[in-house]
């Protein structure tokens, strides 16, 4: 499996939703990023959009919680179809327990760590999760710069993900364009959320291939 390039509809132009998920259509995923304006300083989508991009969509979606009370609301979001739901270790008291009710639901299940928390309390429970996000931009904003300083994280997780031998997706998300695809790659990323780099200029089928390639290590 080639590395996986999920376009955050952050960068989507709301009033066009239906179009612009169309549009991205050669991705891999929809990365649709839920925010409650609690856990972040911003408010985007709730369940309700969530169900109903889940009836329009070409693609699977890969929900990321950026909420407040995530153990109340997390399966909801499962329940709506959503292939991916990740929610953030530092809005949960119980990672291991959520993660298992979203499989239950038959969502992959997803953990997500900010730039300043630590791996170290995951790396043991890798077989819990489906997927690892380490935040390469403080969670709240697109457009922000990719942080390189949590490459060291991304590639301890990656380590440890080798050394238990668990098929765990590791996504990288902030900032993620094609001069920090390949930064982000190296330091073992194999999924990667990208916004304005794939809805900039007019043909996002193509900036989806360019990513793509770069991430695969084929760049022209």
């Amino acid at each position: 499996m080639g590395p996986r390039i999920n376009p955050s509809i952050l960068a989507a132009d709301f009033a066009n939703l239906e179009r612009d998920v169309a549009r991205i259509s050669t991705a891999d995923f929809v990365h649709v990023d839920v925010m409650d304006n609690h856990f972040v300083p911003n408010l985007t989508f709730g369940l309700q959009m969530v169900s109903r991009l889940q009836e329009v969509s070409p693609l699977p979606l890969d929900v990321h919680l950026m909420i407040s009370d995530v153990d109340r609301w997390a399966s909801g979001y499962a329940k709506t179809g959503a292939a991916s739901v990740t929610f953030h270790a530092e809005a949960t008291e119980r990672p291991v327990e959520l993660a298992r009710e979203l499989r239950a639901l038959g969502s992959r299940a997803g953990i997500a760590l900010k730039p300043g928390s630590s791996a170290e309390p995951y790396l043991d429970l890798l077989t819990e999760f489906d997927q690892v996000l380490v935040m390469t931009v403080e969670p709240g904003f697109g457009g922000q710069s990719f942080m390189p300083e949590t490459m060291p994280k991304l590639a301890q997780v990656r380590q440890a993900i080798s050394a238990a031998g668990v098929d765990v997706w590791l996504q990288v998300d902030g900032g993620v364009d094609l001069s920090t695809i390949e930064i982000a790659r190296d330091a073992g990323a194999d999924t990667f959320v990208a916004g304005s780099a794939v809805y900039r200029g007019d043909d996002p089928a193509s900036n989806i291939a360019a990513l793509r390639a770069a991430a695969s290590g084929h760049t022209h």
